[in-house]
């Protein structure tokens, strides 16, 4: 069978024998009435669990819209249109400010701001990045998680959280409380929330006993969430579904529905793992493309080999991450040091360490081959190229698991 996969901008093709693949993990099939801006404004008529925006804002409310930032797929340009036309009715537009939530990644360009959230978004309200250095606290969570948030959303007398819902490797699932905690958080906070990470609990798919969502979302009770507008996306990133409403009431229903879509059950784990985010801007650099490397952890065999395709053409992606995964010694030591010393950035690399305990990871990249040696992965420039690998050292009989969008597919073997 000959196959595309997402690598940056483009993609990849390779052929896989029909008698090696057990399978495709693509979205399921659902109905929906409708997709795109108009799923977006039928949410938005229709809110869960609370009022309409629009009865919600006040006319002389300061109000923020905490949307995601570049490395994230969240078709803002789509969703905050929608929201402006609700809130146009009753708010001067000069009291509505958009704030990137930027978590611990960089910070945005005037040219990536509007592409963000479109050229009109941008004239219309004042557009900026979340600061972390100048931030509120707002109270400490029973397990002692700094509530500390950037200075204008703190000081909002609204806020209304947009993001995307998918599924998150520790935190169960994105969207909800996260543009919050740790979308506009301090490094300190998101650090303390993260190291729970390591919890056997907090895994993907789960929200209820995963004791980084339940941090999470205890962090809106100092800083509450007035609103959420979240969307689900189908492989080409294009709005499926869309909910609105209460922060946690709206966010569940979500989480419903991408299970129904993106939850796929296999018959058995597989030799080979060929993994992808499914091109930009996911794959950006090897801190976001993990994330296809972490669901894909559950489909292979012990012993096996997962071959993460991502274009990481903006290299490692984060500094602490970085200093981890090329000064370590060996992977075991990243899983000890996490244990010790938690830091954030570290948590990912002690997240790939974890999986190479399990199975070999071999990296299609645009990264220079000598360095990806150098932080334990074994490099490649093909995909194909990394697949006749994989069946030279496991044998041309070994089964193969294609997950072209393997950061919103989670697989859940039968066996367990």
């Amino acid at each position: 069978m000959r196959l595309e996969i997402g690598f940056g901008t483009a993609h990849q093709t390779l052929e896989v024998p029909d008698s090696n693949l057990l399978g495709i993990l693509k979205p399921n099939e659902v109905t929906v009435n409708v997709k795109g801006k108009q799923a977006v404004k039928a949410a938005l008529e229709r809110p869960i669990g609370a009022t309409r925006l629009g009865d919600i804002v006040k006319p002389n409310d300061k109000t923020v819209i905490i949307t995601s930032d570049i490395t994230r797929p969240v078709p803002s340009h789509k969703i905050i249109p929608e929201i402006l036309d609700e809130l146009a009715t009753s708010v001067d537009m000069s009291n509505v400010t958009v704030v990137f939530a930027l978590g611990s990644h960089r910070k945005h360009t005037t040219g990536e701001m509007k592409k963000l959230v479109g050229e009109d978004v941008f004239s219309r309200v004042k557009c900026i990045d979340g600061d972390p250095d100048n931030y509120v606290r707002m109270g400490t969570t029973k397990r002692g998680t700094p509530v500390d948030v950037t200075r204008i959303v703190a000081e909002a007398d609204r806020r209304i959280g947009v993001g995307s819902i998918e599924y998150h490797y520790f935190a169960g699932y994105s969207g909800g409380a996260k543009a919050i905690m740790p979308g506009v958080s301090t490094r300190a906070a998101i650090q303390s929330n993260h190291r729970y990470m390591v919890r056997q609990e907090a895994m993907a798919g789960r929200l209820e006993g995963n004791p980084v969502r339940e941090d999470i979302e205890e962090a809106l009770n100092f800083c509450p969430l007035d609103f959420i507008v979240n969307v689900v996306l189908d492989e080409h990133k294009e709005i499926i579904y869309a909910v609105a409403g209460d922060a946690l009431k709206a966010h569940r229903a979500g989480c419903k529905f991408l299970d129904r879509m993106y939850r796929k059950d296999i018959e058995a784990t597989a030799d080979i793992v060929i993994a992808s985010q499914g091109g930009a801007p996911k794959d950006i650099n090897l801190y976001q493309t993990q994330k296809a490397l972490d669901n894909a952890k559950h489909a292979v065999k012990k012993g096996g080999v997962i071959i993460l395709v991502g274009s990481c053409n903006e290299g490692l992606g984060e500094e602490v991450f970085e200093e981890w995964m090329t000064t370590s010694v060996n992977p075991a030591s990243m899983v000890e040091r996490i244990q010790q010393d938690f830091q954030l950035g570290g948590h990912k690399a002690a997240a790939i360490a974890m999986v190479l305990e399990n199975a070999d990871i071999y990296l299609v990249s645009e990264m220079d081959p000598q360095f990806v040696e150098k932080i334990f992965l074994k490099p490649f420039a093909m995909v194909q190229e990394a697949l006749d690998a994989a069946f030279e050292k496991l044998g041309w009989d070994a089964s193969v698991l294609v997950m072209p969008y393997a950061g919103s597919t989670l697989p859940v073997a039968k066996k367990y």
